[in-house]
């Protein structure tokens, strides 16, 4: 894979994990929440990885109004929905401003109007610049993408 036409591979391990840090965001189905944190937290660890030297108050503030979060920002994941965890886990990733989202089934625990709300966010993000890589074996949420890559068994069988 290439970045900036520079091979990843070539990279050493401390510049592939500044580049995780900083340029990537992963949006996971399970979420992958402190369970101890609260929802401000949670989204901070986004921006602590990415050694980001804005205000981090003002970030975070922002990217939990861009998911609709702000009112619930002093609570712990137990005390949210599946749906309020994705977006915390979205905002988690969104909060760097990253180049490049790796989400994988962003909406498979989700019920399809939340589903929708999620991909909404996604559809959002991918509209200002960000490219967004998503695996997803629903065919419904496959369609909102601009390019479908369909893999069986380990092999492209579609493009």
């Amino acid at each position: 894979m290439k970045w900036n036409e520079q091979s990843i591979y070539d990279w050493d391990v401390t510049k592939r994990s500044q580049w995780r840090g900083t340029s990537v965001g992963f949006v996971f189905q399970s979420f992958n929440l402190v369970p101890y944190l609260t929802v401000y937290e949670n989204v901070s660890v986004g921006l602590s990885l990415a050694n980001n030297g804005t205000a981090v108050n003002e970030t975070i503030d922002a990217i939990l109004e861009q998911v609709d979060l702000t009112a619930r920002k002093d609570h712990l994941p137990s005390e949210l929905s599946i749906g309020q965890q994705q977006r915390v886990a979205l905002a988690r990733a969104l909060v760097k401003k990253p180049r490049l989202i790796l989400a994988d089934e962003p909406t498979g625990n989700l019920d399809p109007d939340t589903g929708k709300e999620v991909m909404e966010i996604i559809k959002r993000q991918h509209k200002s610049g960000t490219t967004v890589v998503m695996i997803t074996h629903d065919p419904n949420i496959a369609q909102m993408a601009q390019r479908i890559i369909k893999i069986v068994d380990g092999k492209i069988v579609a493009q």
